[in-house]
């Protein structure tokens, strides 16, 4: 049975289990238990009100530490198997793990919040957020679902573009490569754009921003638009043209690393079957929250750039 005390003798296994180091893991934790436990005053295990009885460890708890917990959560998210299969591997049937997936993945995303990882939802929070003059680059992103029952929610989920019923998101990262916006999931089919537009997001005045040719007809007031020259119709692009769309896309890239930072969860890469309430919104999130703080150990060095460049 997979517990902390046996895997965190193993560095190795345990950063391919979580996607954390056993460094990144401590720091998490704190912010995580303090969670857990303002969760636990309130609710039970079941999601239930709490009355008078408190919250204790009771003597078979399958997660019996809160090291055990995090652990347990950390590596749903990033290996994403089966609820059978992980529940065999912490020694729950999958009923149980089930019930501490939907306890304790809140209890992450609010530790995410209190360490200020979260990426912004909405354009008010993103306004709070940033502040000043930056290089900032927006791209989206879509994930795999199963494909409904509902022939007219199949529909409105089918992606063309993807050959599959799939959910997007436009995220929205600064020049360290972390997210600063993940707007709110919608259907895959819908145009990069009109997510954008729909966010209404503002940027500091005289910032720039990097975007693909997706975004084409976007422009924000007093922000500095970078973006690949489009091939004319019937026509080639100069040399001078590819040259320059070149360049672009060598800082671009930044974008796609920090979607693959994010992905490296695979419960937002693979096809996510879990389709309670409002999970497959949220989990997005946190992930990026995860790949936010794992930045505070292990942030990415590109070359400097410069708004003109």
């Amino acid at each position: 049975m997979t517990n902390y005390a046996r895997l965190s003798e193993k560095s190795q296994q345990f950063h391919a289990l979580t996607g954390y180091t056993l460094e990144e893991f401590g720091a998490l934790l704190p912010a995580f238990q303090n969670a857990f436990l303002l969760y636990m005053q309130t609710h039970t295990l079941e999601g239930q009100k709490r009355r008078n009885r408190s919250y204790v460890v009771y003597r078979n708890c399958p997660l019996p530490t809160i090291e055990d917990k995090l652990l347990f959560i950390l590596t749903y998210l990033r290996k994403a198997t089966t609820q059978d299969l992980f529940g065999e591997v912490f020694g729950m049937p999958q009923p149980v793990a089930n019930k501490w997936i939907h306890v304790l993945h809140p209890c992450l995303q609010q530790a995410l919040t209190v360490l200020g990882a979260l990426p912004a939802r909405t354009a008010k929070e993103l306004k709070l957020q940033i502040v000043g003059q930056q290089i900032y680059f927006q791209d989206g992103t879509e994930r795999a679902i199963p494909r409904p029952k509902d022939q007219e929610i199949q529909r409105f989920y089918y992606s063309g573009k993807q050959k599959r019923h799939t959910i997007k998101n436009v995220v929205i990262i600064n020049e360290q490569c972390k997210i600063v916006l993940l707007t709110l999931t919608c259907e895959g089919k819908k145009h990069d754009k009109k997510v954008s537009d729909e966010a209404g997001f503002e940027l500091p005045s005289g910032s720039c921003l990097y975007q693909d040719n997706g975004f084409q007809g976007f422009a924000l007031e007093d922000v500095i638009i970078v973006q690949p020259k489009k091939k004319p119709k019937g026509k080639a692009l100069t040399q001078e043209d590819k040259d320059n769309n070149r360049q672009i896309s060598s800082v671009r890239v930044r974008v796609e690393h920090a979607i693959g930072g994010v992905k490296r969860y695979r419960i937002v890469k693979d096809k996510i079957r879990n389709c309670k309430d409002d999970f497959r919104d949220q989990v997005m999130a946190t992930c990026c929250g995860l790949h936010n703080f794992r930045l505070d150990f292990r942030p990415w060095h590109y070359d400097p750039i410069s708004a003109n460049s």
